[in-house]
């Protein structure tokens, strides 16, 4: 678990890693929305909040738009999909995960509760893909 920054550029890390399920997006700011189907299919599916959670994390650095207004977007998407988004000003999960090159794109990270990657693809996940993620986070809770 690394250390990154929240919506107001303090220091945290990432929530319940060990703990539940995690679906962790890390998106290039300048491409926030490319996965949000499969992030709408997965809040669509209202899983037991005690066993999976949803988390978004901004990659600043890569961005053209300066981090104050990423931030500010940001404030508005965990209002919206009342979510935990952290901020990443400086490649520090792609680094330490190996992550690769982030740049305008979004990863999708699937972690199991023994902290084990289930499932990551870069880029736009879209039709049966989406089922798939869904599929692969109900067996992780135990749902199906």
């Amino acid at each position: 678990n690394v250390q990154v920054r929240d919506a107001e550029n303090n220091p945290a890390k990432i929530p319940n890693l060990g703990n539940k399920v995690l679906s962790v997006f890390y998106n290039d700011a300048d491409a926030a929305d490319l996965n949000d189907p499969l992030a709408d299919a997965l809040k669509a599916k209202k899983f037991n909040e005690a066993k999976y959670q949803g988390i978004g994390i901004a990659n600043l650095k890569d961005s053209k738009a300066p981090n104050f207004i990423i931030r500010k977007i940001v404030r508005g998407k965990i209002e919206k999909y009342k979510s935990t988004i952290l901020t990443d000003p400086d490649l520090i999960l792609a680094k330490a995960w190996k992550l690769g090159n982030c740049n305008n794109t979004s990863v999708v990270i699937i972690i199991g509760k023994d902290r084990k990657v289930k499932y990551v693809k870069k880029g736009a996940v879209r039709g049966a893909e989406i089922k798939k993620v869904v599929d692969i986070v109900d067996v992780l809770i135990g749902a199906k």
